[in-house]
């Protein structure tokens, strides 16, 4: 029960409790916008790149790690920052999350005009940081902040700010760096940020993001060896790295098995992450709405979406064949991507929720930092990208699997 649930005079009065309700979706929004900006901030070096290695002078090599050592930071800084989210004020590290973003915007704008590369990755760390605790704040607080029977839908709709974010910073990137120069995609991105806080702050959002007391030692023992937390955060590991892999090579493989040139198929292929403003925010609703709450059977059935697109890859030929294979990968992989979230924290005590969240995302963010590795390994070292696909196959029969025996909240409890 969150802090808006408890009061006999709050339940008695419909009023209140609408009044209650809309400002929980207030909040929502404002950890959505926040998370956003985060994530347009964390790939807008992706939508300059070419402008970016002319004006400081770098290779691609060190223009990837300027999107790549967020993600870095992310996977060490996750569990801390859940740890610290469990023990504080939601209402500061939100605000000291949305700060960091400002400076980080701020910073790198000043170290890539000063053509300081060193400095521009320090940047981008500070970004890692507030990006990590936004996304860990938001996925916890968007399922606190509304009635139970809507967490799943409230956190799903949170999940998809992610790729509204990569889509802004890959369309609008180019477009700021035409008016004001490439530099000033990260301070422009940023700013967003200021937008959400304010929503956030309006919200009046609970002060902490558990209830009760702050968890202890043992408390945090028992979400680390909970096998089913285990269970999910594998699940969101399959999911982000088929997600990276599919959005990091499919240009290519498009360009290379197709008449398509690059730029028709980064538009193909930008349907992708896209498709996931529907799946994302979905996922919750289908959850909540056609199968009473329960969680397994959404994910199952996500998997087996991939499962099937994945083995598509292998057999098909043609655009038109290709492209739906593609969108229906990337909308069963992100109708699991958009649960894994709400699912989790229904595993454990409220009081460790920000902690079981936090480690689903290091270990997803794991999964997205190396699958795109290990798939252009594959490809370098057979010259083609069938090796990489039979691998996606198997995480996708990997996902099928642990979704088959994931325990709903309710076995587990």
């Amino acid at each position: 029960m969150t802090g808006a649930d408890q009061g006999g005079s709050g339940e008695s009065d419909p009023a209140r409790g609408a009044g209650r309700a809309d400002r929980g979706w207030l909040v929502v929004a404002g950890l959505f916008t926040l998370s956003a900006a985060a994530a347009a901030f964390e790939i807008a070096p992706a939508s300059v790149t070419p402008l970016l290695m002319d004006g400081m002078s770098v290779g691609p090599t060190a223009a990837g790690w300027l999107v790549s050592v967020m993600y870095a930071t992310a996977v060490v800084a996750s569990v801390p920052v859940g740890v610290g989210l469990d023990r504080t004020d939601a209402r500061l590290a939100v605000g000291a999350a949305a700060l960091a973003l400002l400076v980080a915007g701020a910073w790198s704008y000043v170290a890539a005009t000063g053509d300081a590369y060193a400095s521009l990755v320090a940047a981008r760390v500070v970004g890692g940081l507030s990006y990590v605790t936004l996304w860990n704040a938001g996925a916890t607080l968007s399922g606190v902040v509304v009635d139970a029977d809507r967490r799943a839908t409230a956190v799903g709709i949170f999940t998809a700010s992610a790729p509204l974010g990569f889509a802004l910073g890959q369309f609008g990137g180019p477009l700021v760096a035409e008016v004001a120069g490439w530099a000033a995609t990260f301070p422009a991105f940023a700013a967003l940020g200021a937008v959400g806080f304010a929503l956030f702050a309006a919200g009046g959002p609970p002060r902490q993001a558990g209830v009760g007391d702050p968890p202890d030692r043992a408390a945090l023992g028992r979400v680390l060896a909970n096998r089913a937390v285990w269970t999910v955060s594998l699940l969101g590991t399959l999911a982000y790295g088929l997600y990276l892999f599919l959005n990091s090579w499919m240009p290519t493989y498009l360009t290379e098995t197709t008449a398509l040139t690059l730029g028709q198929s980064g538009a193909l292929v930008a349907v992708f992450p896209a498709v996931g403003l529907v799946a994302r925010s979905g996922s919750g609703v289908l959850s909540d709405r056609a199968f009473g709450g329960r969680r397994r059977p959404v994910v199952l059935g996500a998997y087996l979406l991939v499962l099937s697109a994945t083995a598509g890859f292998l057999v098909v030929e043609g655009v038109p064949a290709l492209f739906a294979c593609l969108l229906l990968a990337g909308f069963g992989v992100q109708l699991a991507i958009g649960l894994v979230f709400t699912y989790v924290r229904e595993l454990v005590d409220p009081s460790v929720a920000g902690t079981a969240v936090s480690l689903v995302t290091a270990v997803a963010l794991a999964g997205a930092f190396a699958a795109p590795l290990l798939a252009g390994a594959a490809v370098e070292r057979t010259g083609s990208f069938r090796l990489a696909f039979v691998g996606a196959l198997v995480l996708a029969v990997a996902g099928v699997g642990l979704a088959t025996v994931a325990p709903e909240p309710r076995e587990s409890a």
